[in-house]
């Protein structure tokens, strides 16, 4: 059972709050974009009184026969109304011991009325309130795509109780009942059509934007627009665990982690305030002591010195770039488990690759059957249907999809009993059966010939995958086909453009298939007839001879390898948990072109991030340098700090654009 509280608090720093809510066990999660729009409001309304005050005192003072304390009361209004929440801010950051760019600024007003200069630092105020304000409605365009996520779930659904069609709220759904869409409505709930057949958009879910045709046993997803028929849907889970809430659960999360970069700024960016304060206090006093400088003079530049020194620009950078990223990603079907995983994806050159499900079609389909002893085909298909009926491996539902084609009774198995990356055995009416590949069949006893080994290298030969049904001995061979997904030469041509160095295919399926399936999508490394666990070795191998590695696989039986690997990615999580849970990259839609689509969006945030760092640090050594030396005056230095801090925001921005490749 989880607990979920809302703090709705006066402004403080980001830090300050989660630290607060993590003290007594919360996990801090941000809210969605509305509990904020009315702070924004004030925000806005608050800067554009600050701009009337401004602008009002500046004129009263071209006016000799105006009293000076008319003009001054305006500039006060200007101070009040720019500095509320900076103020508000500076003092909740020195409560917890800390210093912040709030206080820079607060500090630097202050001072300049004190020496009378009250139209600068009015200026200074509204400057920093107009940033502050543009920058949180910037961010909150990043955190949109939660919004827009939410908005996708219908509040009540159409749904039959006791033989009548009655709306209810979602949340009252019962997993089992049966929920009417009608054309143009939102799906309400994750569950299987029974009834009916339409176009599904499902593109909130998977990125794609073209129409799924779903009829009786397909599957679909809460937030997905129905088109044009009218379909009746058995609701397969709760409506907070349906794919719309985990996906968004799964980006709030991501924008609350934080790129390692990231805590190194907002590090520097703490001691840095404190030692541009010093330096500061240190300006006012040594001139004048010892250089006999006016003290007016040198109070001027000490606190213009306070405004471009604030590390502003700098600190924002990072988020600004990896929450946009973040959030345009989403919106594309791929989602990133954090600025961590953006970082960790930046620095991937090595990608290996599951072959059934990643670079194949993942819908095997039984090619031959052949019988062994003068045993039966049919017979021999149904005893396999009839074991593998228990499995969910791929290669097992095309065998249970093979008899039911054929219309063969299929008795479920007892006793059953798997062995993974080998096969699966059971009791069947009363015999033991095994359901394997060669080396499943040895550890068991089960003997081959000559004629049995040529016949499934025959098989092998043509790209087939062999599997044996057995019991005291070879009853049969069952060969499965699988299709190589049209886009995957294009994909592994697309990642060797990008800059990936080595592709590897990694697959539990014996050579030869391994083989003639690298050799179609052109990759020259494969490894094959690997168990789970040398899958795991394999990746760590190539983590620990070539560096960072994606892992790339259908997040099932290759979960323990994208745990090993430095980035782990998955396909269709749409349809997978473990996928969810395991992979740090989710590409919703079982495309596998956007993989390269994810790895560049990785690479296009870590050159944002350098950009507006560089960028960043060379406006503020440039702007320290002309305060220094006497160049700057206060609202010159406020226009190039607070230019600075939004031209950040806005390349960071750039990044909720969908990554051309």
């Amino acid at each position: 059972m989880t607990h979920r509280v809302e703090i709705s608090c006066c402004p403080q720093p980001k830090d300050v709050v989660e630290r607060r809510a993590a003290e007594p066990g919360f996990a801090p999660r941000p809210a969605p974009e509305d509990a904020g729009a009315s702070q924004r409001r004030q925000m806005a309304v608050l800067t554009a009184v600050c701009l009337l005050a401004v602008v009002a005192g500046t004129l009263l003072e071209l006016f000799s026969g105006v009293p000076r304390v008319v003009s001054l009361a305006f500039f006060v209004l200007a101070y009040l109304s720019g500095g509320y929440y900076s103020t508000r801010n500076a003092i909740a950051a020195l409560r917890e011991r800390t210093v912040d760019v709030n206080l820079l600024m607060v500090t630097a007003a202050v001072g300049a009325a004190t020496i009378d200069y009250w139209q600068e630092g009015a200026v200074l105020m509204f400057l920093f309130s107009l940033s502050n304000t543009l920058e949180s409605f910037a961010m909150a365009r990043t955190r949109r795509a939660i919004t827009q996520l939410m908005a996708l779930s219908p509040e009540d659904a159409r749904v039959r109780r006791n033989g009548e069609e009655v709306r209810v709220p979602v949340a009252e759904l019962r997993v089992g009942e049966i929920v009417i869409v009608g054309p143009t409505e939102r799906i309400p709930i994750d569950g299987e059509v029974l009834a009916g057949r339409s176009g599904v958009d499902e593109s909130p879910i998977t990125g794609e934007s073209i129409p799924v045709e779903k009829g009786p046993g397909d599957g679909v997803y809460a937030g997905s627009l129905n088109q044009q028929g009218v379909l009746e849907i058995r609701m397969s889970r709760p409506a907070s665990e349906s794919t719309l809430a985990r996906v968004i659960r799964l980006v709030e999360e991501a924008q609350s982690q934080k790129a390692e970069a990231q805590h190194l700024t907002e590090w520097i960016g703490r001691y840095y305030t404190a030692v541009v304060l010093g330096g500061a206090a240190l300006f006012v006093m040594i001139p004048p002591l010892f250089l006999g400088w006016p003290f007016v003079l040198t109070f001027y530049r000490a606190m213009t010195l306070l405004v471009v020194a604030s590390p502003c620009a700098l600190v924002i950078s990072i988020p600004a770039a990896v929450l946009s990223a973040i959030a345009g990603g989403a919106r594309d079907g791929i989602l990133f488990k954090g600025g961590i995983t953006l970082e960790q994806a930046a620095a991937v050159r090595v990608v290996a690759l599951d072959k059934t499900g990643t670079l194949t079609e993942g819908k095997p389909r039984v090619t031959d059957v052949v019988p062994l002893n003068q045993e039966d085909g049919a017979a021999v298909l149904g005893l396999a249907a009839a074991v593998e009926v228990r499995s969910e491996h791929h290669l097992g539902k095309a065998v249970v999809d093979a008899a039911g084609e054929k219309g063969l009774p299929v008795i479920p198995a007892e006793e059953i009993e798997t062995f993974p990356g080998r096969g699966i055995r059971g009791v069947v009416q009363g015999r033991r059966v095994w359901v394997g590949n060669q080396g499943l069949m040895r550890e068991t006893g089960v003997g081959f010939d000559g004629v049995v080994l040529s016949r499934i290298q025959a098989l092998e030969s043509q790209g087939k995958t062999v599997i044996v049904v057995g019991a005291e001995h070879p009853l049969g061979l069952i060969a499965v086909a699988d299709t190589v997904r049209p886009a995957a030469r294009r994909v592994v041509e697309e990642l060797r453009r990008q800059g990936i160095t080595h592709l590897v295919m990694l697959t539990g399926d014996n050579a030869r298939v391994a083989n003639a399936v690298a050799a179609e999508i052109g990759i020259s490394e494969w490894r094959a007839g690997l168990l789970p666990e040398q899958k795991v070795a394999a990746v760590r191998d190539l983590v620990a001879t070539r560096g960072a590695v994606a892992m790339v696989g259908d997040g099932v039986n290759d979960a323990p390898a994208l745990a090993a690997a430095t980035v782990g990615v998955t396909m269709g999580g749409a349809a997978t948990d473990v996928a969810l849970e395991t992979a740090d990259v989710v590409l919703m839609a079982n495309d596998l072109t956007k993989l390269p689509r994810a790895l560049e969006l990785s690479r296009r945030c870590r050159r944002v991030i350098l950009q507006n760092l560089g960028f960043a640090g060379l406006v503020i050594l440039g702007l320290v340098t002309s305060t220094l030396i006497g160049w700057m005056t206060l609202p010159v230095g406020v226009v190039g700090h607070e230019g600075s801090t939004l031209l950040v925001v806005l390349n960071g921005l750039r990044l909720l654009r969908r990554p051309t490749i």
